[in-house]
């Protein structure tokens, strides 16, 4: 079930009424309300293939059966690594079936050796969304690996900064109290609900379990930040309907053999079309997802800031899909070693770390060679020190207006080229334009191509035009006059409301839907 569909709006109206306006008994409001969210999930996400669900719920199922494990009071410290070494490596092993035994299969076995088994092993189906609860799964597992009270309280608001391991490196004992929340039923509705929460389902944000845990409570209309959900679901909305449906009709031609033979113009707008798209339809559905999630109660992290004026590759992955980002630096990076063991294994960590997170996006080789390309960018900038500070923004002075400006483009240039790799998941592909871009054929430039780019790439320079300017200019403006401030800022999401009911394009899926 898509976002931007009718189907959706009303199942949206229907699961937000009973959520908050049947009659729950108070006592156990939390579990019916837990409950049928997590119910309304699985309907959202077999709605198109119920098999799904099977997944869905076998990894849940195995994930639950390990957290109840790892919290069982009194279990020594072998036991807890078995059973964690268990849950990533069954996790791993769903998502390498079904995404990469293709890959695997196609690259090093003859198809004489398995075509007569009766079925294709390179079309084997990917399922929806199936890296993010994957690796959703594998976070809860180690979370409550490391501390066991990430599942064992609920309704508060502890900042994820407080989360502390406490029981990694010796026996689990049980806390003083135990209530509901505490039984085997109550971990397993609050995991089954965790891994299932419908906005963040099937394309992020990677929530991880002591992010979210911790909120898991009784909600009401009163625990609702209407301001935040309603203008990021505008946003959210915008830049996917107005901005990335419009956009994906140029880029469209970016595909082999559609680009052959278009001159240098044509072929370098569409790669600035695909990269203004791809940030339009994933940051779009990620505020999509945190504007939903506001509105039964619950807080999703930031998945994107501004990533386009990152003056570096690794200020860029402090950016862009910050989720995943933090995801592989805290359960990957971190464990192999990070920057602790000299540079040269730094290094070399940054480029497996960035290899795998490429082959996380997708079963192809080209995947591989972008994750492959950000990871050596990432190793030089740190052999060659560059920093850039985020805090030098707030001293932004005009005598380094032309340096910042020259890294942004530069920068932007940098990644919007390794996104050639996405759109063209086939290498050969990929090498195919790149030579019919160096060759830039004059003449027979597209006007419609051009013009798509300039109108719908510019919401997206202009918001993050905003992102820089906005600590330095607006802030202190908006503290001066903030009733000003807001009537502006409302009238610009009045105006952004406006467009997507009389400009949207045709209603597409979601492009990180693929992996």
């Amino acid at each position: 079930m898509l976002f931007n569909t009718w189907t959706f709006l009303g199942f949206l109206a229907a699961t937000f009424t009973a959520y908050h306006f049947l009659p729950w008994p108070d006592r156990h409001r939390i579990w019916w309300q837990i409950g049928l969210l997590t119910v309304a999930s699985y309907v959202f996400y077999a709605w198109h293939t119920p098999w799904l669900v099977i997944i869905l719920a076998a990894s849940t199922w195995i994930n639950a059966y390990v957290t109840l494990r790892l919290v069982r009071p009194g279990s020594p410290l072998l036991e807890r690594k078995k059973w964690v070494t268990f849950a990533i490596m069954a996790n791993l092993a769903v998502l390498i079936f079904f995404k990469y035994a293709s890959l695997v299969v196609g690259t090093f076995l003859p198809r004489t050796w398995w075509s007569h088994w009766g079925f294709d092993l390179t079309q084997i189906p990917l399922p929806v969304g199936i890296s993010f609860f994957t690796f959703q799964g594998i976070s809860l597992v180690v979370d409550v690996y490391r501390n066991p009270s990430v599942v064992l309280s609920h309704g508060t608001d502890v900042p994820s900064s407080e989360f502390v391991v406490r029981c990694s490196d010796r026996e689990y004992r049980e806390p003083r109290t135990r209530n509901q929340e505490h039984s085997p039923s109550g971990l397993l509705f609050k995991v089954a609900f965790f891994k299932a929460f419908f906005p963040q389902l099937v394309a992020g944000p990677i929530v991880k379990a002591r992010e979210f845990m911790h909120q898991i409570g009784a909600k009401s209309l009163a625990s609702i930040d209407w301001d935040d959900a309603v203008k990021k679901l505008i946003l959210g909305f915008f830049l996917k309907m107005v901005v990335a449906d419009n956009l994906r009709e140029t880029t469209a031609w970016l595909h082999s053999p559609e680009f052959v033979g278009k001159s240098g113009v044509t072929l370098l707008a569409m790669l600035y079309a695909f990269s203004f798209q791809i940030f339009a339809d994933f940051a779009g559905y990620s505020l999509i997802a945190m504007g939903l999630a506001r509105l039964f109660g619950y807080q999703l992290p930031i998945n994107f800031n501004f990533p386009y004026v990152s003056q570096s590759i690794t200020e860029f992955w402090r950016r862009w899909h910050i989720s995943l980002s933090t995801w592989l630096r805290e359960y990957l990076y971190i464990p192999l070693g990070g920057n602790r063991k000299g540079p040269i294994r730094t290094y070399l960590n940054l480029i497996i770390v960035m290899l795998l997170g490429g082959l996380w996006h997708g079963a192809a080789w080209s995947f591989m060679v972008w994750g492959g390309a950000h990871g050596t960018l990432l190793a030089i900038e740190r052999l060659l020190g560059v920093k850039t500070d985020s805090a030098e923004r707030q001293h932004f002075r005009v005598s380094n207006f032309i340096i910042s400006a020259f890294r942004i483009f530069l920068i932007f240039n940098l990644v919007s080229f390794l996104w050639l790799f996405f759109q063209l998941p086939h290498f050969k592909d990929a090498v195919h334009y790149l030579k019919w871009l160096v060759l830039w054929k004059r003449g027979g430039t597209s006007p419609q191509i051009l013009y798509a780019v300039a109108v719908f790439g510019l919401p997206v320079v202009a918001y993050h035009v905003w992102g820089l300017l906005r600590p330095r200019y607006w802030s202190p403006f908006a503290l001066r006059s903030p009733r000003l401030s807001a009537r502006m800022i409302n009238a610009v999401y009045a105006v952004l409301l406006f467009l997507i009911v009389t400009n949207s394009g045709n209603p597409g899926a979601f492009i990180y839907f693929q992996f």
